[in-house]
């Protein structure tokens, strides 16, 4: 089979599980998991070669992250947070709502976004529960802050982290150069979320009134495994911040917490937390879909559309920025951000040996951090962040369509974009 016929039959298979995931006529676990066997089925990627495309240091990440996180949610202190956010916002879904965003934004600057929404998810679905009023709003715009707070370090998102190791580029010219354009976005974000909900978030009095009656301190069902869960958590976070230098690896990280929590304090419900806590659907999800992708790396897709979009800026570094940071912003939207990252590297590197002045290729580094951060938000598939918090929605009774995601997620992403552009623009040329 020849690489065109190829790449045709891999984009023919990616657009029709990518309509079934969007229309859901079948689950989505399913459409990635049958689009993936199928490319390998019909030769256009090779099994050992889709096996290797799949993260396990993502799959075994998210694993960890579960089982860390049914273990705090057994000790109460979930609930506890949550009627605390609750009490400090009086009650106000709005005020919860902006306060969620901020919290999200911050942690994932520092925590990495994936992180934070399954730490931070459960908390606003327990409010949302208690004040009788939809998560789904909440929720989404969670994620968004995740991956925009994300965007504002070099381990707050994959992308950064891959962009850091490629480069000479520390933590602190991530923080510099990237740092202020997200705390732009943030606040502009803010003011379209008041914007857009002022008047639509309503609860009744009784409502407000018995969330703020409940004593939060009784909340906690076991300060031992509280406090052991608290000191181990801690330490997993200081662990991943420094895990560039340590190489350990955030999986291990994340699953020997997780595994050592279960050890502690839920030895005797083993079989309870991997049928009911492990979300087994997201992480299949994730592997068809890590399947999926690598069709589009290996038949030369993503390659192609690069080299074109290279060909037509002229290796300019003011056009090139402008057009990797859309070309980054709409790719992630619909394909990981993780291999086009990885795919255009290279060929920035080489648009660096044709500019003579060495601080006009840094714009271009920086378009593509921001545009593959902040375009994952474009719709429900764009992140891990996203579908982690939409399987951790489903698994609570909660259900967020496609189309509930993308109409709320993309408004933000336009508005996230145009402002990246206009700081690129004003910061650098």
């Amino acid at each position: 089979m020849s690489q065109t016929v190829a790449m045709l039959v891999a984009l023919v298979v990616f657009a029709i599980t990518y309509v079934l995931i969007i229309t859901e006529w079948i689950n989505k676990m399913l459409a990635a998991m049958i689009g993936g066997f199928l490319l390998i089925l019909t030769g256009i990627v090779r099994q050992e070669l889709a096996f290797s495309a799949i993260d396990w240091n993502v799959i075994f990440f998210m694993i960890g992250m579960m089982l860390v996180i049914s273990v705090l949610r057994d000790t109460g202190i979930f609930m506890y947070i949550a009627i605390r956010i609750a009490k400090i916002a009086r009650g106000k879904p709005l005020y919860i709502m902006l306060m969620m965003y901020l919290v999200t934004a911050i942690s994932s600057a520092f925590l990495g976004s994936v992180t934070s929404i399954m730490i931070l998810i459960p908390i606003i679905l327990l409010i949302c529960h208690e004040l009788r009023i939809s998560s789904i709003p909440f929720i989404v715009l969670m994620v968004v802050a995740s991956n925009t707070g994300g965007a504002a370090t070099m381990i707050g998102d994959p992308p950064n982290i891959i962009i850091g190791s490629a480069t000479e580029y520390d933590f602190l010219d991530f923080i510099f150069n990237l740092t202020p354009a997200i705390i732009l976005i943030s606040l502009s974000s803010l003011g379209l979320i008041m914007l857009l909900y002022r008047k639509k978030l309503r609860v009744s009095r009784e409502s407000r009134a018995r969330l703020l009656s409940y004593k939060e301190t009784k909340l906690i069902k076991n300060k031992r495994m509280l406090i052991i869960s608290g000191v181990a958590l801690v330490v997993m976070l200081i662990l991943l911040a420094l895990e560039s230098t340590l190489h350990i690896g955030t999986a291990t990280i994340s699953m020997s917490t997780g595994l050592l929590l279960v050890l502690l304090g839920s030895r005797k419900k083993v079989e309870h937390i991997l049928i009911n806590e492990v979300d087994w659907v997201t992480l299949f999800f994730f592997i068809g879909l890590f399947i999926l992708v690598e069709s589009l790396v290996q038949t030369g897709f993503i390659d192609k559309i690069a080299s074109s979009m290279l060909a037509a800026t002229h290796n300019q570094a003011r056009p090139t920025s402008m057009a990797i940071l859309w070309l980054s912003g709409v790719l992630s939207a619909f394909v990981d951000n993780v291999p086009f990252v990885a795919t255009m590297i290279p060929m920035i590197k080489k648009i660096g040996l044709v500019i003579t002045e060495a601080n006009l290729i840094d714009p271009v580094w920086w378009s593509m951090s921001l545009g593959a951060c902040l375009g994952g938000n474009g719709t429900l598939i764009g992140a891990s962040a996203n579908v982690i918090a939409v399987g951790i929605a489903k698994h609570n009774d909660v259900h967020i369509s496609f189309w509930e995601f993308t109409k709320i997620s993309a408004l933000f992403t336009i508005l996230s974009l145009l402002i990246s552009t206009a700081y690129i623009l004003i910061r650098y040329f």
